[in-house]
C-alpha cells in the first residue's frame, strides 16, 4: 500500500469515529505496518474524541508506564504510573483534558476530549519491562474543517472563500476563468484562509462552480452569474450610474406622491 492511500485510510478513520483507538489490536497492527514500535503522524479531527495507544505489552511484564507530552509553547507534561507501588504522578501537566482513558492499571492508553486546535504536539508512550523499553510516538496535527463561501461580486465575477481551515485549502474552478491570484491569510492559532477570485468574459458560462479541497473533506459549491448590464470599468462613471438610477426613482415616486395629493385635493372640494 502505498504511502499516501495508507495516509487517506487513517483520515478516513479518524472522520468516522471519535477515537483512534477502537480495537487495540487491531489498530496496532495498522500502526505498526508504519512504524513498528516508531513514530506516527496522526492527523485528527478538531473537537472529537483521540485515543492515543500504548505498545500492546502484557501488563504482568511492566514495570512503569510514562507518557511524554510536547506541544509548543508549553512546559513539557509527563504522566507516569508505577505497577510496583500502584502510583501515578504528573508532572508540568495542566490541560484537565488529556487523562488516561481509564486507570493505568486497567487502560495505559491516553485520551485527549475534545480535541482543540492546540493540541498540535508530540505524545510518546514508554513502556519499560525486564526486557528493555518499549515506545510508541505521536506526531499530532488537528484538522480544522474550512467553512466555505460562494458569491458573485460584480461584472461575472465569483468569489470563493474558505475561512479558518487547517491546513490551508486547495481551491480549483469549473470551468476555469481568468483568476487573480489566491488570496491567504494566516491566523494566531494555526488557521487559514483562502480567498480566489475569477471572472469570466461573455455570456457562454452561466454556472460556476468552486470545489475545495482539503483532509477534512471535499466540498463543492456553484452558483449562477448575473447577465446583466455590464460595468463600464470606471468606478466613478458606475458611482454616477448608479445615483441616476436613485434620482430618477426618486422623481417617479414623486411624481406619484403629488398626483395621489392633488386628487384627494379635488375630492374634498
Amino acid at each position: 500500500m502505498s504511502a499516501s492511500r495508507l495516509l487517506i485510510s487513517i483520515i478516513i478513520i479518524v472522520s468516522a469515529s471519535s477515537s483512534l483507538c477502537m480495537d487495540g489490536k487491531q489498530m496496532t497492527q495498522t500502526y505498526s505496518k508504519i512504524s513498528a514500535e516508531g513514530n506516527i503522524s496522526q492527523p485528527v479531527l478538531m473537537d472529537t474524541n483521540a485515543v492515543l495507544c500504548c505498545p500492546r505489552i502484557e501488563f504482568r511484564n511492566l514495570i512503569v508506564i510514562t507518557w511524554e507530552i510536547i506541544i509548543r509553547g508549553q512546559p513539557s507534561c509527563t504522566k507516569s504510573y508505577r505497577k510496583e507501588r500502584n502510583e501515578t504522578k504528573e508532572t508540568n501537566c495542566t490541560d484537565e483534558r488529556i487523562t488516561w482513558v481509564s486507570t493505568p492499571d486497567q487502560n495505559s492508553d491516553l485520551q485527549i476530549h475534545p480535541v482543540a486546535i492546540t493540541h498540535d504536539g508530540y505524545y510518546r508512550c514508554i513502556m519499560a519491562t525486564p526486557d528493555g523499553n518499549f515506545h510508541r510516538g505521536y506526531h499530532l496535527q488537528v484538522l480544522v474543517t474550512p467553512e466555505v463561501t460562494l458569491f458573485e461580486s460584480r461584472n461575472r465575477t465569483a468569489v470563493c472563500k474558505t475561512v479558518a481551515g487547517k491546513p490551508a485549502a486547495q481551491i480549483s474552478w469549473i470551468p476555469a476563468g481568468d483568476c487573480a491570484p489566491t488570496e491567504q491569510e494566516y491566523w494566531g492559532n494555526g488557521t487559514v484562509t483562502v480567498q480566489s477570485t475569477c471572472h469570466w468574459e461573455g455570456h457562454s458560462v452561466s454556472t460556476v462552480t468552486c470545489h475545495v479541497s482539503h483532509l477534512t473533506g471535499n466540498k463543492s459549491l456553484y452558483i449562477k452569474l448575473i447577465s446583466g448590464l455590464r460595468s463600464s470599468g470606471s468606478p466613478a462613471l458606475d458611482l454616477l450610474i448608479i445615483l441616476y438610477v436613485k434620482l430618477s426613482l426618486f422623481v417617479v415616486i414623486l411624481v406619484i406622491t403629488g398626483f395621489v395629493f392633488f386628487q384627494r385635493i379635488n375630492y374634498v372640494r
